[in-house]
């Protein structure tokens, strides 16, 4: 695999294509009009330089009119490419917004852990007599669950249908399954799930079989791990869960016998992949990677990060290497997980003190997550981390997420 400039192509098409996307519609007397903003945002979900190549002409050029149908996809757009303080930038500089508006808005706070502000702007938007629909409620249901807002959570649930007559979708009922597994409320999900008025997914589930690890209910995670696979036989994920749950409570013949089906039905897992772009360049690293050309260099920042954030108190957490070795090999595992070589790189490829933005396929694991807020302190930087779930932002050894992921 060449991993020194994967979509090195795309990336610089961007950069210069976002600007004649825009000047071109400009030109055509398009760009006050809804029907390129779309164009403009797929371009610009690929780079870090395109959203303010866009949004500057928004700011009054002749013939480039502002409109909210574009406004609100800069917003979207922003929020979701990790600029959360371009997104609200653009958004309170709106002179109109509509519901899609505020549904952006909130849902790019809940995305980055934003809790409380997303339930204060929805406060505003009653002010501003908006009326909410249903990706209203999912923002604040997410946003809720995100924050650990458990009683705020539920008060929402119900507002939605007892005040607004809105009916829950499955996207509201696993917002509200999600939120009770996140904050360890095994017994209340279950319930929850139970008595649902429709059919429950097999991702709430997995969710609260994933809470049942961390809680230690083992015996419940077991009987629900069996379930899940039976309703997804051909799904990866569901065998890794359980395999990981007999290993984390050291039952290691019967995680490699899950294991072991795995391969005789020949599923793969997933690896885990994070990427880092630099100069118009994507770079993209997995565990123990070492084809990147700048290997030599990445490793010896590794072994810096690894010194420094020792001294500074950081100790390794094993308990995520669910395989039967010993502890020194598991801290060496976990020493090379793909997020940590992305974020080697970006140190040595960025200008000090400049944010470092990467993107994983898989949630961050708990060592990682402990080891990038120990890099953010001892390196003073900030580091922007997208995985499968949500946003982190790591400032002086804190994240956005309180740690609640």
């Amino acid at each position: 695999m060449d991993n020194h400039g994967i979509g090195s192509g795309k990336i610089g098409l961007v950069s210069g294509g976002v600007g004649v996307v825009w000047k071109h519609a400009a030109q055509r007397g398009k760009a006050g009009r809804g029907d390129t903003g779309d164009d403009a945002v797929c371009l610009c979900s690929y780079g870090s330089s395109g959203p303010r190549q866009i949004h500057s002409p928004l700011d009054g050029p002749a013939g480039v009119n502002r409109d909210v149908v574009i406004e609100t996809a800069l917003v979207n757009m922003y929020a979701k490419c990790g600029g959360l303080e371009f997104a609200l930038r653009v958004f309170e500089e709106m002179r109109e917004r509509n519901v899609f508006t505020w549904n952006a808005v909130i849902g790019g706070l809940a995305m980055h852990g934003h809790g409380r502000r997303a339930l204060e702007l929805f406060g505003r938007m009653n002010k501003e007599r908006i009326m909410p629909d249903d990706v209203t409620f999912i923002g604040l249901l997410s946003a809720c669950s995100h924050a650990g807002l458990v009683d705020e959570g539920l008060k929402y649930f119900r507002m939605m249908r007892e005040v607004y007559q809105i009916r829950p979708r499955m996207e509201h009922f696993g917002c509200v399954v999600d939120m009770l597994c996140r904050a360890r409320l095994l017994q209340d999900a279950l319930a929850f799930i139970e008595s649902m008025p429709i059919r429950p997914n097999v991702v709430m589930w997995a969710g609260l079989i994933g809470a049942c690890r961390a809680a230690g209910d083992i015996e419940l995670a077991e009987r629900l791990g069996q379930r899940v696979i039976d309703l997804e036989p051909d799904i990866c994920d569901r065998y890794v869960m359980l395999s990981n749950l007999y290993a984390g409570a050291r039952r290691w013949d019967e995680a490699l016998e899950v294991r072991q089906l795995m391969r005789a039905k020949g599923i793969e897992k997933a690896p885990g992949i994070s990427w880092i772009e630099s100069n118009g360049t994507v770079h993209e690293f997995v565990a123990g990677d070492r084809s990147h050309h700048r290997t030599e260099q990445i490793y010896t920042m590794m072994e810096e990060m690894w010194h420094r954030v020792k001294a500074a108190g950081h100790v390794t957490s094993t308990t995520d290497v669910l395989f039967n070795i010993e502890e020194e090999e598991k801290e060496h595992s976990l020493f090379f997980h793909s997020e940590k070589l992305a974020v080697a790189f970006g140190l040595i490829s960025s200008a000090p003190g400049s944010p470092i933005r990467i993107t994983k396929n898989l949630r961050v694991c708990g060592d990682c997550h402990s080891f990038l807020k120990a890099v953010s302190e001892v390196f003073g930087r900030e580091i922007i981390a997208r995985d499968r779930s949500r946003f982190h932002h790591f400032s002086g050894g804190l994240c956005s997420c309180n740690d609640f992921w």
